[in-house]
Order: C-alpha cells, then sequence, then structure tokens
C-alpha cells in the first residue's frame, strides 16, 4: 500500500472539502454535501471504510465491494452528528482520512483520523462557534503540523479503536466512547492489517 507523505497528506486534506463548493460556498454545508457523494469509490479499487451510525456495522470496501463488515460497533454515548463539540461525547459525521496509528494505546490499537476537518471548520465558523480568529488558526495550525488542532471547541482525538481496557459486555450492548468508533480487539487488529496512512473513512 502506498504511503503518502506529510505534505501530501496537508494539501490533499485541506483543498478536498472545498473541491465540491460553487458560488453558494459560503451557505452549503459541506459535510452533508461530501456526505450525499461519499458512498461513491474515488477510483475504481479505492480501499475505503464506511461507518453506518443508523446499522451499527463499519464496512471495508474495495471500490464497491465489501471486504470486511464488523457488527455490531459501538459509537459515541452522545450519539453521531455532524456538528460536534468538545465534552458532548458525540462522534461526528463526515469524510475522514487515517493520519495515525497508535498500537500502544489503552484500547488495543488507536487508528486516528483527521477531524475536524477543515469542513467541519468551516460549519463552525459560519455556526459561531469559531471566531474568524478561531478559523484562521486552524488552518495555520493545519498546514505548520500537518495535521488539525485537537484543542479547540470543536473537541479532537477522534478515531477507531478496540476495546483495550473497556468492557466487552458493555460494547456489546450500548453506545460507550467519547465520540470514537470501537470494534472489537481482534476486529482492530484485522482493520489495522487492511488500511493504512491517508485511506478514506466515511462515518455517516
Amino acid at each position: 500500500m502506498t504511503r503518502l507523505s506529510r505534505r501530501r497528506f496537508t494539501l490533499m486534506a485541506l483543498s478536498a472539502p472545498f473541491a465540491l463548493l460553487g458560488a453558494d460556498a459560503a451557505r452549503a454545508n459541506l459535510i452533508e454535501t461530501l456526505l450525499s457523494r461519499a458512498h461513491l469509490p474515488k477510483y475504481p479499487d479505492e480501499l475505503w471504510v464506511l461507518v453506518d451510525d443508523r446499522e451499527a456495522t463499519l464496512t471495508v470496501y474495495r471500490g464497491n465491494a465489501p471486504v470486511e463488515r464488523f457488527a455490531p460497533i459501538s459509537l459515541g454515548r452522545g450519539g453521531a452528528r455532524i456538528q460536534r463539540r468538545r465534552g458532548d461525547n458525540a462522534t461526528p459525521l463526515g469524510e475522514f482520512r487515517v493520519n495515525r496509528f497508535n498500537r500502544q494505546s489503552d484500547w488495543h490499537i488507536f487508528i486516528g483520523i483527521d477531524y475536524p476537518t477543515p469542513a467541519h471548520a468551516r460549519l463552525a465558523l459560519e455556526a459561531g462557534i469559531y471566531s474568524q480568529q478561531d478559523y484562521d488558526d486552524y488552518f495555520d495550525y493545519y498546514r505548520r503540523r500537518g495535521y488539525p488542532p485537537q484543542q479547540t471547541v470543536l473537541g479532537g482525538a477522534i478515531g477507531i479503536h478496540g476495546i483495550g481496557k473497556g468492557d466487552p459486555d458493555i460494547h456489546s450492548r450500548f453506545h460507550w466512547t467519547q465520540g470514537c468508533v470501537a470494534v472489537t480487539d481482534s476486529q482492530i487488529e484485522r482493520l489495522a492489517e487492511l488500511i493504512d496512512i491517508g485511506t478514506r473513512v466515511v462515518i455517516r
């Protein structure tokens, strides 16, 4: 699997959401626009991940063909929504990219995604959650560091992880995370074998 350089990943992440927008960008819900097209592979053999909140499933696709499906999964105990805030325990909806792996996590393996994305930052600005200075600082941080800031009002540290030190019985019965997507330890091991930095992750 081809690895992305940090520079290429940053450029891709910062430019992708706005490529979809026309003259009405200021009024568009960028994430809804992205999600309306996210079920379409970017190219015929793209390996990508779909997390379905309604069905509580995680499916890895190769193009349009399912490769692996995990169910049931757990999401944030605050539900799933487009506009997430720090501390609300909600799973953010949107289109993301894998940007890190932590194999020494308390959750067995943690696969991080690039939340909050530029689209989430734009929505926060339009909703008055971000000031113009917050918005400008977001992009300045992203360009300098190669990943989005994790300590703003939108929160951070979102990804896919195993149960680890958690309770398997609770996992099988409830949405229990602080906003991440949780699967079993064996499932996260399998997922980590299949995907890599830059893999697209759709949460809808």
